[in-house]
């Protein structure tokens, strides 16, 4: 068609006759297409072929379409693709993920927190508002770093983008990529995605702002726990129903450390402050074996430095590192949380803890404040529990919800905010 295009430049669309064979055609200069597409210079000795049928060919956009061929294309209806090119599947766009319809008054105390200007903190027991959008379980929630008017939650049903404070619609995006309950959600350091993982043995990458799946990670297992390496976010951490620890280059696609012990099924992960090595937390109750319930590992060398930190009989569900201080401490089905050092041997602090909540057997969670002075916990009572760090008393106690508080999140930029999730589907966010 190429060859047809040239051949027929000279003539003038009133012009059909053919040019005999022998005749040489000289191209004239015309005006270059707005088509970056180049087009070849004809042989002279060579006649073009017409085709019956030119819609069998691909157009190529911007070149010149003769009378003779407009004539043949008004005769022959242009039929579909029997096989159209797959389309990516993206998420509903329900709301705005801008902070262009924030209050004012959020939009002045982001800023203000972001230039770094001093606000004591104070413990947020006003209850600002509830985001009811999922119908099961909420299993997690964290604000987004570098977006901070955005929250995710994992749910047993999907995973929601909050536009927290938006006047219109709060749910910005549902994503329902995963074929089963989504068990964890994290926002990546860049701020524009988000890695979940679920029961369908994946963990999947989402654009948010495209709402598009950028990535899927499969396994042989339910992949239960996730986490971004704390210094590239081009590396996260796995753990999955079957005992397996994997660490994954987002780059390539692949796992480039797989750590390999018997263990039953991971709970929690958690990098030190170091990011050479991490915390495991796995579920031991079915083998009896309380000294791989928390195990240290060395993150390049795919080895435990340490496997005997915790030799009580309760599984951890929840393991968090303190921002500043050498040490982490781990949720207890004993209903309490204890403090570990980070510095080898790992010992257990035997003389402080934080016990005045319950966790029953559901997933809680806590987290520690933006300064490392306070310790928030869910409850299986449905409050959340406010502890000094320094002196493990407890401070303060907030009825939050009418089930188990699951997951706290205490807001990244704004001290005095902070997020629960519920097992009956709430979130609820406090001032």
């Amino acid at each position: 068609m190429d060859l047809l295009c040239n051949a027929y430049s000279n003539a003038s669309e009133d012009q059909d006759d053919e040019d005999p064979p022998n005749r040489v055609i000289q191209p004239s200069k015309r005006q270059k297409s707005d088509s970056s597409v180049p087009y070849p210079i004809p042989n002279p000795l060579y006649r073009p072929i017409h085709h019956p049928n030119p819609q069998t060919e691909a157009l190529v956009p911007g070149r010149y379409i003769s009378k003779r061929e407009r004539a043949l294309m008004g005769s022959n209806p242009v039929t579909e693709d029997p096989n159209p090119p797959p389309t990516v599947p993206s998420s509903p766009v329900l709301g705005n993920i801008s902070d262009s319809d924030l209050p004012h008054h959020i939009l002045l105390s982001l800023r203000r927190q972001m230039k770094g200007c001093a606000r004591r903190e104070r413990i947020p027991d006003k209850l600002s508002l509830c985001l009811n959008g999922h119908k099961k379980p909420v299993n997690a929630i964290q604000w987004s770093q570098n977006h901070a008017h955005l929250l995710a939650s994992a749910g047993m049903d999907s995973v929601c983008i909050w536009n927290v404070w938006s006047k219109g619609n709060k749910k910005a995006r549902v994503l329902s990529y995963h074929n089963a309950a989504v068990k964890d959600v994290r926002w990546s350091q860049k701020g524009q995605f988000v890695l979940s993982c679920g029961f369908d043995c994946s963990s999947r990458l989402v654009d948010i702002e495209k709402g598009v799946e950028t990535q899927v990670f499969i396994e042989d297992q339910a992949v239960t726990t996730i986490k971004f390496h704390p210094e590239n976010s081009n590396i996260f951490l796995s753990g999955g129903q079957k005992g397996g620890l994997k660490l994954w280059d987002i780059r390539a696609g692949k796992t480039v450390h797989e750590y390999i012990r018997h263990l039953g099924p991971i709970l929690d992960v958690e990098f030190m402050n170091d990011a050479k090595r991490f915390v495991s937390s796995s579920d031991v109750s079915s083998s009896n074996i309380s000294e791989n319930s928390l195990i240290v590992w060395d993150v390049s060398r795919e080895v435990p430095l340490s496997n005997q930190v915790y030799a009580e009989a309760y599984t951890c569900p929840c393991v968090r590192r303190h921002p500043s201080e050498p040490i982490f401490v781990a949720q207890s089905n004993g209903n309490y949380i204890a403090i570990f050092s980070t510095e080898h041997p790992f010992r257990l602090n035997k003389y402080q803890r934080f016990e005045s909540h319950e966790v029953l057997g559901f997933p809680i969670r806590c987290e520690f404040s933006l300064d490392g002075e306070k310790l928030a916990s869910g409850s299986s009572d449905g409050s959340m529990y406010f502890y000094d760090v320094r002196s493990s008393s407890l401070i303060m106690k907030i009825n939050a919800h009418n089930q188990a508080c699951i997951d706290v999140a205490f807001h990244p930029i704004m001290p005095n905010v902070i997020a629960s999730c519920s097992w009956g589907g709430e979130i609820s966010v406090f001032e």
